[in-house]
């Protein structure tokens, strides 16, 4: 008997009730597999119907298509003798499960529900399927009849079981179970399971990889075996990316590791390994006698087929792969690869012309736009490497006759890019006008240079005709409620410009299709939290590139630009002051972001992870940061942010949650971003809070931190 076998995951581009389309990718994935010499195949979570469904996954209709579908694959003879390893969701019992389906020669051998669902951040499972709560049982399940006369049978083992082949013996766990505290590999490897597959719908934020690396490679470490992880990988549909990143290991160490960030539609990792590594490692770790006494027993579905073959062992060309050291993006990478295969996979699937942003200067909507550019930059990479997919798609929106393609990113950005300056004569500066213009034309986008004066003074005219009554900007003797509103016509008077130059740019510019541009939105994670955005303004967008990251991360991101996009042009926005420029410019005046805002980004950055990620309400986050911003300061010489005071914390945490709660009403009409970060407050499936809150300033919570600031200065007094 042999002892090497080769295995394949994969990452698959898979699209949101896109059945057939799926499924040919299934198909092309297991034909790459069998190219390479696997035997086995492992596919990511819900591929069949791709995993974003959502209340779709409630509808009949899909789980009829989806049995469908597998019948076509286990049809096809060219995806044979290998085995196959499928995600679907299934009802048995008229209860739904998520479902990895494992088949052979157009047979079904087991149907894997899911045990441990996600149901925490992005993630509903429970609102869709329900999980499989029966450890180790297994029972029958009646096929649809179509499948019935394949299979030459009415039913088929479904549950908590494996597959026992002639040379080892294979376990499925789908996704979350790996992050669960009882993971089932745990006591699968107990039992002798030796190759464990997981397949995900793991979607992206800054800085995950790791964390996903360092549980599967502790995983094997700890029990020894062979470990295959796929996933979904692109837009299928939501504000969430699916990165990637199919792998393989070995015994704790990674043997293959795919792309995290790619264009590919089908992409197939493939390893060779060698199953007496896993029984040799099993015998010099503390698991033994665990093993032998091991009560979790699972039910083996037996087989002839084997991963393995004596003559494979005499190839000498296909050793064991090698093990490598696994590979990571810095945060800055990640914003420009994710964010760019997220919107290149927009717009293609979207049928639009191109996209618009609205730029104005300033370091957000320079971030969107060079965004935009390390998109096109990833397309012509692409193209170069003979992508027929990309090549295709570029062909259709970029209209290249006679073959033509485009060479450079700055050509490809002319056709599909556009940018539009939208300045006031009083309020706007000539250095955010010229930044606008110079970073257009240092990334080849089409760009538009106007001013909206004539709009403004139409609207502020017919309030002065209606009311008779002339409101005023704050520099000129007006309130505050006449300051805002005239900041408010500016605003939403750029969102209609925005959409009227997007609906008519492509005709005018005779692009091909005839439809308008997608509108891209450039409010940051920090401006959404607070709500420091005029409610339908340019805020108001089809997707927002960056609409959960804050500002430090775009800096940083712009910074890597200058250099590794060679925008020399950058430089200037990252030294520019954030400023709306809603507000006439004076000799004393210039509107300040942070001021307006009352904090810093980097303060709002902070209250957001506490107030999500850590789950603090006002009263938890100021007692935290008294401790974060003020002792601990002092005790910390690389912190060389303000030493503050209790009181001054407790006016901060306060202002930010009264802000918070007369703000978030805003945060039902955010345009939807795409997903970097899990403070987001993004209200689109994701921030699930409450938009009419009591009045932060008469709560008991603010009541509580004004008694332990008085028991605080108290003390400190004595």
């Amino acid at each position: 008997m042999g002892h090497l076998a080769t295995v394949a995951t994969c990452n698959l581009n898979q699209w949101a009730l896109d059945f057939e389309g799926n499924t040919k990718r299934i198909i092309e994935s297991i034909h790459k597999a069998k190219e390479a010499g696997a035997k086995l195949r492992v596919g990511p979570e819900l591929e069949i119907c791709g995993y974003g469904c959502l209340d779709h996954l409630l509808e009949q209709d899909l789980y009829l298509h989806c049995w469908e579908m597998l019948e076509r694959i286990l049809k096809e003879e060219s995806c044979y003798d290998i085995l196959l390893d499928i995600g679907m969701p299934v009802q048995h019992r008229n209860v739904r499960y998520n479902c990895r389906v494992i088949c052979l020669n157009g047979k079904i051998l087991l149907i894997r529900p899911k045990m441990w669902l996600a149901n925490d951040g992005n993630y509903r499972e429970m609102r869709y399927f329900t999980p499989w709560m029966h450890p180790r049982h297994h029972e029958q399940f009646q096929l649809p009849r179509m499948i019935q006369k394949l299979q030459g049978a009415t039913h088929v083992t479904f549950g908590d079981a494996v597959i026992s082949t002639a040379d080892t013996c294979i376990g499925a766990e789908t996704c979350e179970e790996l992050f669960t505290p009882g993971a089932p590999h745990g006591p699968m490897s107990l039992d002798g399971v030796e190759v464990f597959t997981n397949s995900s719908g793991s979607h992206f934020t800054l800085r995950k990889l790791e964390t996903r690396l360092q549980l599967i490679m502790e995983a094997t470490k700890k029990n020894g075996g062979i470990y295959l992880y796929a996933n979904q990988q692109g837009c299928d549909g939501d504000r969430l990316y699916y990165d990637g990143s199919a792998m393989i290991l070995v015994n704790g160490k990674i043997v293959a590791q795919g792309s995290q960030f790619s264009l590919q539609d089908v992409e197939v990792v493939t390893a060779t390994v060698d199953l007496e590594e896993v029984r040799a490692h099993r015998s010099m770790i503390s698991r033994n006698l665990q093993a032998a006494t091991s009560t979790a027993k699972y039910h083996r579905i037996q087989t002839s087929f084997e991963l393995s073959s004596a003559e494979d062992d005499l190839n000498l060309e296909r050793g064991p792969s090698i093990p490598i050291e696994p590979r990571y993006y810095s945060p800055e990478e990640e914003i420009a690869l994710c964010s760019g295969a997220y919107l290149w996979d927009y717009l293609r699937r979207s049928g639009t012309a191109g996209y618009l942003v609205p730029l104005s200067g300033g370091i957000d909507s320079c971030a969107t736009a060079t965004i935009v550019f390390g998109m096109c930059r990833m397309v012509i990479d692409a193209i170069k490497a003979g992508n027929s997919q990309v090549i295709e798609d570029v062909k259709r929106l970029a209209a290249y006759g006679q073959g033509k393609l485009p060479e450079t990113p700055q050509e490809l950005c002319n056709q599909i890019f556009h940018t539009i300056y939208m300045g006031m004569s009083k309020q706007s500066s000539a250095e955010t006008r010229g930044r606008a213009k110079e970073l257009a034309e240092a990334i080849g986008s089409y760009h538009v240079n106007l001013d909206i004066d004539e709009v403004f003074e139409a609207q502020r005219n017919l309030l002065v005709k209606s009311l008779n009554f002339e409101p005023k900007f704050k520099v000129h003797g007006g309130s505050i409620a006449e300051n805002i509103t005239l900041q408010n016509i500016q605003a939403r008077s750029r969102m209609v410009t925005a959409y009227s130059f997007a609906q008519l740019l492509p005709t005018t510019r005779g692009r091909p299709g005839g439809g308008g541009l997608l509108v891209l939105g450039s409010a940051n994670v920090g401006e959404s939290l607070r709500g420091y955005l005029t409610k339908y303004d340019c805020s108001s967008a089809d997707i927002n590139p960056i609409g959960s990251i804050d500002k430090a991360d775009l800096k940083r991101f712009i910074a890597w630009a200058e250099t590794n996009f060679n925008l020399p042009c950058l430089h200037g926005f990252l030294t520019a002051v954030p400023t709306a420029e809603l507000e006439p410019i004076t000799e004393t005046y210039v509107q300040s972001d942070e001021a307006d805002m009352g904090m810093t980004y980097d303060e709002l950055t902070t209250f957001g992870r506490l107030r999500k990620v850590n789950q603090l309400g006002p009263y938890g986050m100021f007692q935290r940061l008294v401790h974060e911003w003020g002792n601990k300061r002092k005790r910390e010489s690389n912190d060389h942010n303000p030493v503050l005071e209790p009181r001054q914390i407790a006016e901060k945490v306060k202002r930010f949650f009264h802000y918070y709660a007369i703000n978030r009403h805003k945060m039902t009409t955010l345009t939807p971003a795409l997903h970097c970060n899990d403070y987001s407050p993004d209200d689109n499936r994701f921030d699930l809070r409450p938009f009419l809150y009591p009045p932060f300033w008469k709560s008991w919570s603010f009541k509580k931190i004004d008694r332990e600031l008085e028991k605080m200065e108290s003390k400190q007094q004595k």
